[in-house]
């Protein structure tokens, strides 16, 4: 039990033991603020940074969303065909490995600037893509092929197979990549937010640029603190969800009951 407690208690200590080093040693707030301070800021614009989360939150679950989908989409049409397969996925690792603020600005100016929420999904499913892909493509990959052999000895469809078994088999990687692509979806969206600046975009980076550009730096750590929220509550999220995928059958969920 204490082990599960552990985080907390390590936690708590943290946040008093910064509260008394800022007291005792002065520290302006404008460079460090205190935790009690946040705590003033995010009670005082509570209201617009809730408005900013759910900005943030909904871009960032739709760019998960789309990058499921396609990451799946292609990573189903990559085993079916190695020609597919040879001549887009190196397209994807190029578009993975290209750093997303390099890019951003010209996806601002395709869209549009007056269209910044459909840039900042784009960009965010960029992001999100290719880990589901490549996980999904390494699941479906690992697929035992007797397996599959004895199914269509048995009369099974291609449908039958690929939802009784390539399915089944290739969900630990899936929701893996899953998992991953859930906080890069974040990360996109608070990234293309800060290229985007204050075009349109009032998500919690704009509130952050917004803070430091006039000093209220409690106010730029209690977004800081909302992100960081968001981030651990899609992860707990997701694996939640893969434990109830897997908890009945896979060895690596029933391991950690």
């Amino acid at each position: 039990m204490f082990y599960r407690l552990a985080p907390t208690i390590l936690g708590l200590g943290l946040l008093a033991l910064w509260e008394v080093l800022v007291r005792v040693l002065d520290v302006p707030p404008f460079i460090l603020p205190s935790p009690n301070a946040i705590g003033q800021a995010m009670w005082r614009d509570g209201a617009g940074l809730w408005q900013s989360m759910l900005f943030t939150l909904r871009i960032t679950l739709e760019a998960f969303a789309l990058a499921s989908i396609l990451g799946l989409g292609f990573a189903i049409g990559f085993t079916r065909s190695a020609v597919l397969k040879a001549a887009l996925y190196p397209y994807a690792i190029i578009l993975q490995v290209t750093p997303i603020v390099s890019i951003a600005p010209l996806i601002i100016i395709w869209v549009g600037i007056d269209n910044i929420e459909a840039a900042l999904l784009i960009l965010a499913t960029i992001v999100a893509f290719f880990p589901i892909l490549s996980n999904a493509v390494l699941g479906f990959a690992s697929v035992d092929p007797n397996l599959r052999d004895l199914m269509r000895l048995y009369g099974a469809s291609g449908f039958q197979i690929f939802w009784s078994l390539e399915l089944p088999a290739a969900s630990p990687q899936i929701l893996a990549g899953m998992k991953i692509a859930g906080g890069l979806s974040l990360i996109g969206a608070v990234v293309a937010e800060f290229v985007a600046g204050s075009g349109g975009a009032t998500g919690l980076a704009w509130r952050i640029i917004e803070a430091g550009n006039r000093l209220q730096i409690p106010s730029m750590f209690a977004a800081l603190v909302l992100l960081s929220v968001l981030g651990i509550a899609i992860f707990m999220a997701l694996t939640a969800l893969e434990w109830l995928v897997l908890h009945n059958w896979h060895e690596s969920a029933i391991a950690r009951e």
